[in-house]
């Protein structure tokens, strides 16, 4: 008998009126039933308004994006990729921020070698190829003393447990400054310590 009237007072609670009384929660409340507790999670599993619904998830979602590029752009290491993540690799690139690279010249005087290609002289043509091919030896060199310098440092630093980052390090000094993933964060001449 008591049972039937438990059941009748719980079909007749609203879902709201035993979502206060679970969230309340303190003396003089019986502990909630199993089916209580359910039914107050309930919810269904499609919405009544799919179009607002699937809207809603697209804007979560590109509000996520935008969080992880804004993340990523200055450094976050929660939003970094697996490579660019730790200590080392930030120092790394500080570092090739703070200094300026041959190769970051590199792709603009690749465009002017393309356009001096068009030239119809076959002089001014050879003598920009060679020029490129000198101008990308430079850069190859200044990116060889850059891995010498900062294994050098990370040793100094970090001891033993310096990662190889020669070929992480050329790879950022050969970009366009402005084009560089993770943003510099260090201004030119301001080197980390």
């Amino acid at each position: 008998m008591a049972k039937q009237q438990k059941t009748e007072q719980t079909s007749t609670e609203t879902l709201e009126e035993t979502q206060e009384r679970l969230k309340s929660g303190g003396k003089g409340v019986p502990t909630p039933t199993r089916a209580e507790q359910e039914a107050a999670r309930k919810r269904p599993l499609v919405p009544s308004d799919r179009k607002e619904a699937a809207k809603q998830a697209r804007a979560k979602a590109a509000e996520a994006r935008e969080r992880a590029r804004v993340g990523m752009a200055m450094g976050d290491d929660k939003y970094l990729p697996a490579r660019d993540r730790g200590p080392q690799k930030k120092f790394v690139r500080d570092y090739v921020d703070a200094r300026f690279s041959i190769g970051e010249i590199l792709i603009p005087v690749m465009f002017l070698v393309i356009i001096l290609t068009f030239v119809p002289s076959a002089e001014v043509q050879a003598i920009s190829i060679l020029v490129l091919w000198a101008f990308f030896a430079v850069a190859v060199l200044d990116c060889i003393l850059l891995g010498y310098l900062l294994t050098k440092k990370l040793r100094a630093k970090y001891g033993d447990k310096a990662e190889r980052v020669r070929w992480y390090a050329a790879m950022r000094a050969l970009q366009l400054r402005p084009l560089r993933l993770p943003k510099p964060q260090v201004k030119r001449g301001q080197y980390p310590a």
